[in-house]
């Protein structure tokens, strides 16, 4: 597997161009709803309230995860993790995840953060650090499991 530079950037929805944010939308739909045959409300009013981290290559976007803020609920959490298709194979999603977790350690620091992960991609989270914590369940049809890394 080989590796890409990549520069970071994490911002608000409100400080997207409007080229960036259908760049990252449409990353997101081709991923969850077109490839994975997920017909499901992947605008969901949230991106709003959350934190976006993107992985870019001379302007092109590698990779995003949506951060979200700790709630009364939750704990921090990280979601909508994608890797562009075209970039499959250069350790992204290692990457994306990492720089997502130090950036969520830089915010809240010490506190546990959350993710729904797809069950076959538990291995990986947990290579990461993440414990399951959930008996396995249907979201939008594909199994996934809570998982937590403790800070």
């Amino acid at each position: 597997m080989m590796s890409v530079p990549y520069t970071v950037d994490v911002r608000r929805l409100d400080r997207f161009s409007a080229i960036d944010l259908y760049a990252m939308l449409k990353l997101r739909v081709d991923v969850f709803v077109v490839e994975q045959h997920c017909p499901y409300p992947e605008l969901d009013g949230n991106d709003k309230d959350c934190l976006h981290l993107r992985l870019l290559m001379d302007g092109e976007l590698l990779a995003c995860a949506r951060l979200w803020r700790p709630t009364p609920e939750h704990h921090p959490r990280i979601g909508r993790v994608a890797v562009s298709p075209d970039h499959r194979g250069k350790r992204l999603g290692d990457a994306l995840m990492r720089e997502a977790i130090s950036e969520v350690e830089k915010l809240y620091p010490a506190e546990p953060i959350e993710i729904s992960a797809q069950s076959h991609l538990q291995k990986f989270y947990g290579s990461l650090g993440f414990e399951v914590i959930s008996e396995e369940y249907l979201e939008d049809g594909i199994p996934h499991v809570d998982m937590l890394r403790r800070g």
